[in-house]
C-alpha cells in the first residue's frame, strides 16, 4: 500500500479519430418494424400553432397570461396586476423582452423572481428567447397596481 507509483506521461501532437460505428443487419428489415398502434395518435397529431408574434399579437397576450400566474410570495396578487411588469415586447422572431421591477430593492425574491419570470416566458409556445430586465427607475409605488389588485388588497 505504501508503494510509490510512478506516473508516466506521453506528449502527442494529434490523435487519430476513432472509426465511425456502423450497424450491419443480416436479417430482413421487416423483423425490426415498429408496432405503430401505440404511436398512431401521437404521429397523426398536428403540431400546435405558435401564436403570432409582434407587439399586440397573440404571443404577447400569451406571455401576459403566463405572467399573471406568477404571484408575489408576500402579497396575494399576481405580479402583472401588482404593476411589477412595466413592458412586454416581442419581436416577429419570437424574442421576448420583459421590463420589470420589484416592490423594493431589498425584496426577499430579488434574486429568484427575474429567473422565474424568464423560465415562465420561455415556456410559452412560440417564444424563441426571453430576456428579463430588472429596473428600478421609475420606482414601484402602489399607484401602479390595477384596480383588481387594489380590490384584492382592500385598498379601494
Amino acid at each position: 500500500m505504501n508503494e510509490q507509483r510512478k506516473i508516466e506521461t506521453e506528449e502527442v501532437d494529434a490523435v487519430t479519430p476513432p472509426p465511425k460505428a456502423r450497424v450491419e443487419v443480416e436479417t430482413p428489415a421487416e423483423t425490426f418494424e415498429r408496432k405503430r398502434d401505440y404511436l398512431a395518435g401521437f404521429l397523426n397529431q398536428e403540431p400546435e400553432a405558435a401564436p403570432a408574434g409582434g407587439a399586440g399579437g397573440d404571443l404577447q397576450a400569451a406571455i401576459v397570461e403566463t405572467l399573471k400566474t406568477i404571484y408575489d410570495p408576500e402579497i396575494p396578487v399576481d405580479i402583472y396586476e401588482l404593476g411589477l411588469i412595466y413592458d412586454v415586447s416581442v419581436t416577429d422572431d419570437g424574442d421576448a423582452t420583459v421590463l420589470m421591477t420589484l416592490t423594493t430593492p431589498h425584496c426577499p425574491v430579488a434574486e429568484s423572481m427575474p429567473g422565474e419570470v424568464e423560465i415562465r416566458v420561455l415556456s410559452v409556445p412560440g417564444v424563441r428567447d426571453a430576456e428579463v430586465k430588472l429596473v428600478w427607475d421609475p420606482p414601484w409605488d402602489p399607484s401602479k397596481m390595477s384596480d383588481e389588485a387594489r380590490l384584492e388588497l382592500g385598498m379601494l
